[in-house]
């Protein structure tokens, strides 16, 4: 799967190669790269999560030190290598992607810190940030990418649903304080709403509950609604995802090495976005 760099290849033939081996994924080189670093991010979160078991740190403390700190190398050197294999560094530093590569590394710097400048946060939190490495597999998985897209191309009907949802459950909210009342934990309209929430989300904690009829009758309401509400964001998040399935490029098609623009199938020889010459060959199999 390739993707798309942000700013497309520098001008130098050393960062061109390097942008070839680390964007694209049409070669052999490209793929043994991402399967390196998709490794590397799972042994790397599998080490972090071992090491927060009490025992365990007790016990191999030195061991998950030196490997959590070659990961942090590891990972310090392909960062870099991102920054230089793009012709604009800082838009890809400020991307997502960018920002979650500095998270994943980050951490491991500013505990050496910590300890003698007394950092208001404790270093077992700037551990628990390591666990964003886990979010750079979205950057080599095609499914991801697409409910991605589908999320954000949905976003306006999602909004519209929960301000819908919102609206119920402040006017449902409202009525129970009327019908309830302070007497049976309604205290006032905002833990009203609360119950609201929990009750259309059918959650139901418990900690407030209706003790007349009326306001069972109304609870249950709500609780069927909530129930028959919560495949409306499901759909439209489906329907957009098979939206992009069907008009999304197949899988392995080629990219233009000097723009980034993807999708051509092996007859295409030439780039439409910029007019360079595609790479010879059809997509790996």
């Amino acid at each position: 799967m390739d993707r798309i760099a942000p700013g497309g290849p520098p001008p130098q033939p050393w960062r061109q190669r390097l942008h070839r081996v680390i964007w694209q994924s049409d070669t052999a080189a490209g793929r043994l790269f991402d399967q390196l670093v998709v490794a590397a991010i799972l042994v790397s979160v599998g080490v972090v999560l071992l090491d927060s078991v009490y025992g365990w740190h007790q016990r191999w403390r030195e061991v998950f030190m030196g490997t959590e700190w070659f990961f942090t190398l590891l990972f310090t050197a392909e960062y870099l290598a991102r920054l230089a294999s793009v012709d604009r560094p800082l838009r890809y530093a400020l991307s997502f992607f960018g920002i979650v590569d500095l998270l994943a590394v980050l951490p491991t710097y500013l505990a050496l810190f910590e300890p003698e400048l007394h950092a208001l946060i404790d270093v077992r939190i700037l551990r628990l940030l390591r666990i964003f490495r886990i979010l750079r597999l979205t950057a080599y998985v095609a499914e991801y990418q697409v409910m991605g897209e589908a999320l954000w191309a949905s976003r306006r009907k999602i909004l519209v649903f929960l301000a819908a949802v919102l609206m119920i459950d402040l006017v449902m909210g409202t009525v129970m304080y009327v019908v309830e009342g302070p007497e049976n934990g309604f205290d006032d309209i905002p833990t009203s709403v609360y119950w609201a929430i929990t009750a259309m989300t059918t959650v139901g904690f418990g900690d407030i509950t209706p003790k007349t009829d009326l306001g069972r009758f109304i609870a249950s309401a709500m609780m069927l609604v909530g129930w028959g509400t919560l495949a409306v964001p499901t759909g439209i998040v489906t329907a957009e995802m098979t939206v992009r399935r069907h008009t999304r490029p197949p899988l392995g098609a080629r990219s233009c090495g000097q723009c980034g623009a993807t999708g051509y199938g092996p007859e295409a020889r030439y780039c439409q976005q910029c007019g360079a010459g595609l790479p010879a060959g059809g997509p790996p199999a």
